[in-house]
């Protein structure tokens, strides 16, 4: 696929939608935003409102009527439009699924009308509480039970996944699906249990620095930049149709050694707490299961791409507290 060609984004105004507007713009796409500002913003998509190559609609992807006429009028869809966050799904069980879900279903089902292709956006919640050093795209899943709320998402967007591999075995239907593991930058918000974010606030604030638990949860953050660089090289990869990818980094740190890090690189004054998460969650505790390990593996990307994140952890504190620094201001 060539510069100059049409793409539609589901959920185009949240955190990652945003930076992959800009790059597709950057690489010479018109570019339609679909959002309905539900943990999206307008402002993140605020400065592309006057490029003559983008548009935006506020509105859902549950409005078939629109879906149809937007995914016709585009060459490819990037569906990023889902239910975000711990404490969003926690809190909003119900809608998180039916979104995930029926909304997949939608964007599948138009895509197939049109011959449209589709990049999905999925999630390293896929791998459940798997411990191993690092989840490879293969593995199995193991998943808690279906009383705690947690591990719906997981599922739903693992039934996301086999709607899309299954219109690409039956139909013939070109689709991308990426397995996201924390994503962090500029215009991400803690509000929805981002650690970083949350972390970052509370440290500029002068606040606490609340860790969950003990605070040895191992897990891995990738910059957007690198992030949305993989999205746009996976889209338009031929080889990478029918295939599944995680998109991250390989290098672990622990919940504590963040919080350490971020209050040394803001020079914050801010004491680090350790909570349970009986505290954290309150009556929403029951529908809460934490894993101690959450790495990819990303050797797939790298031999298909030769990827390599470009950010380490610190540059990534230091973008954030900028960007955050900035709003204050």
């Amino acid at each position: 696929m060539k510069p100059g060609k049409r793409a539609l984004i589901t959920g185009g105004a949240g955190f990652i939608g945003s930076h992959l507007a800009e790059e597709l713009l950057a690489g010479g796409f018109k570019v339609t935003v679909i959002d309905n500002l539900s943990t999206g913003c307008r402002e993140n998509i605020g400065h592309l409102l006057k490029n003559k190559n983008f548009r935006f609609h506020k509105n859902t992807i549950m409005n078939e009527r629109l879906m149809s006429r937007l995914i016709r009028d585009c060459d490819i869809v990037y569906h990023l439009a889902a239910a975000v966050g711990v404490k969003y799904i926690l809190d909003h069980p119900l809608d998180s699924i039916l979104t995930n879900v029926q909304g997949t279903e939608v964007v599948l089902r138009l895509a197939d009308k049109f011959h449209r292709k589709v990049l999905l956006a999925s999630t390293s919640e896929i791998y459940g509480k798997d411990l191993s050093s690092a989840s490879s795209e293969d593995d199995d899943r193991t998943l808690g039970p279906t009383s705690i709320g947690r591990w719906s998402y997981s599922d739903s967007k693992a039934i996301d996944e086999f709607l899309a591999l299954a219109y690409a075995k039956e139909r013939k239907l070109r689709v991308v699906i990426v397995r996201m593991f924390n994503t962090v930058g500029p215009r991400q918000v803690g509000s929805y249990g981002m650690v970083l974010p949350r972390f970052v606030q509370s440290a500029l604030a002068g606040k606490p620095i609340t860790v969950y638990s003990d605070g040895l949860q191992a897990r891995s953050f990738t910059y957007v930049k690198d992030a949305v660089w993989a999205i746009v090289g996976l889209s338009l990869h031929k080889k990478a149709e029918g295939g599944v990818f995680n998109v991250g980094s390989d290098q672990a740190v622990s919940i504590k050694d963040l919080a350490i890090r971020i209050k040394t690189r803001s020079g914050s004054r801010s004491k680090i707490v350790f909570i349970p998460y009986a505290k954290a969650f309150g009556k929403r505790a029951a529908d809460f299961e934490d894993m101690g390990c959450r790495i990819p593996d990303i050797s797939r990307v790298r031999k298909l791409l030769n990827y390599r994140p470009h950010f380490d952890l610190d540059m990534m504190i230091d973008e954030t507290l900028d960007h955050f620094k900035g709003k204050r201001k």
